[in-house]
């Protein structure tokens, strides 16, 4: 009896299939080699030549990365060089990513953390910028961006811009934060119509404007804090 084609098995059960219906998590070890090689040889289909080669390797991912392409080539009928180098390629991604620290995602609890974030972006300059901090429903930071640049005594922010970016990034909070190069803390009213014009602007998005600050230097002054936010 001839072997039956991955073509000729139900579509749930084809490897590619079953990774785009069920995810990357359902397929076996063998099923993600299959995807890697594409084909078989005349006696196997992909995925039986998939367990063919990782009975080689004990079933163990870490021998089968201590193969080198041509232990592939030699040992496997089907394996050409560049399913080969497929396979190698892939194995050695996953030892890189391994290998990679994930980058701990910095979380603000308090004013005084959200200050400490803004004041290597905002101390010790003659202008006006604004920047804010996007985060996620932890209050993890997800990113940092500038929004204006000015002069001695204000600068413009464009509302429109942090909603586009804090959707861009699936935002769930935000810190605004811009500083007074004249070292008074106290809120001008253009700071107060910003603050009260992002935070119900931002509602309208399921979006949480969590504070805004302003640097002066070694002090700041918090809208939280103060509950006028």
């Amino acid at each position: 009896m001839s072997k039956l084609s991955i073509k000729q098995w139900a579509e749930e059960d084809r490897p590619r299939e079953k990774l785009l219906l069920k995810g990357v998590n359902s397929l076996s070890d063998s099923e993600l080699i299959a995807i890697l090689i594409g084909s078989g040889n005349s006696k196997q289909t992909a995925v039986e030549l998939g367990k063919s080669i990782l009975k080689e390797a004990d079933n163990d991912l870490n021998k089968l990365a201590r193969m080198s392409v041509t232990d592939l080539i030699r040992n496997f009928k089907g394996i050409g060089e560049a399913k080969a180098v497929t396979i190698t390629a892939a194995l050695e991604l996953g030892r890189r990513r391994k290998a990679c620290e994930p980058v701990k995602r910095r979380k603000i609890t308090s004013s005084r953390i959200a200050y400490e974030e803004f004041v290597p972006r905002l101390t010790d300059l003659n202008h006006e910028e604004t920047w804010v901090i996007f985060t996620d429903r932890s209050n993890k930071v997800i990113k940092e961006l500038q929004v204006s640049r000015g002069g001695i005594s204000g600068t413009v922010v464009d509302i429109r811009l942090i909603l586009r970016e804090a959707l861009k990034f699936y935002a769930s909070g935000i810190f605004l934060g811009h500083n007074h190069p004249s070292d008074n803390c106290r809120p001008s009213p253009q700071d107060i119509q910003i603050t009260k014009k992002l935070k119900e602007a931002t509602q309208w998005m399921d979006i949480v404007l969590l504070d805004h600050i302003i640097v002066c230097g070694d002090r700041y002054f918090s809208f939280a804090d103060e509950g006028i936010i």
